[in-house]
């Protein structure tokens, strides 16, 4: 897996947070004023995309990142399924409902897509990554110290023979 630091860097946390926004921006339309439900519902599930997203990341381990991103993209669908009726309804404008129903459908693919290379892969979570980082950053400064202190040893030696 590439190396992500924090679930913002993550392309299917940006993609997901994108379309909460755009989710918001049509919920906060006067279509949807006096519909509190469908609203809160709308909100709550494509909102809860990025969310799972990221706390799934947090957890630090692939069993639990599954879970979340399995979440996620239930929540995905469940959005999607609102933005149908909402277009049946008459509360999106066809171009708006299209627009934000491939943002959806573009997020649950790459959301299956990242589930399935997670799940084949032999990456364990955060936790193992940061052991790894921390291990390989150990090799990196034992080396360089070693380096630092062969070049001493070979300045010494020099001096000694009246060298350079």
């Amino acid at each position: 897996m590439a190396t992500y630091r924090c679930f913002e860097d993550l392309p299917v946390w940006q993609a997901s947070i994108d379309l909460a926004d755009g989710v918001y921006s049509v919920t906060e339309s006067e279509a949807f004023h006096k519909r509190f439900s469908l609203r809160d519902q709308m909100e709550r599930s494509g909102l809860s995309i990025s969310s799972n997203i990221a706390e799934g990341f947090e957890r630090g381990t692939r069993e639990e990142f599954l879970t979340f991103l399995y979440i996620a993209r239930g929540s995905s669908g469940e959005l999607r399924s609102q933005l149908a009726f909402s277009a049946r309804r008459g509360l999106l404008a066809q171009p708006v409902y299209a627009d934000l129903h491939t943002q959806c459908l573009s997020v649950s693919k790459q959301l299956g897509a990242f589930t399935g290379y997670l799940r084949d892969s032999e990456w364990k979570g955060q936790r193992d990554f940061t052991a790894k980082v921390k291990a390989s950053k150990q090799r990196e400064e034992d080396h360089e110290r070693f380096m630092r202190e062969l070049e001493e040893i070979s300045r010494r030696a020099r001096e000694k023979r009246g060298g350079f």
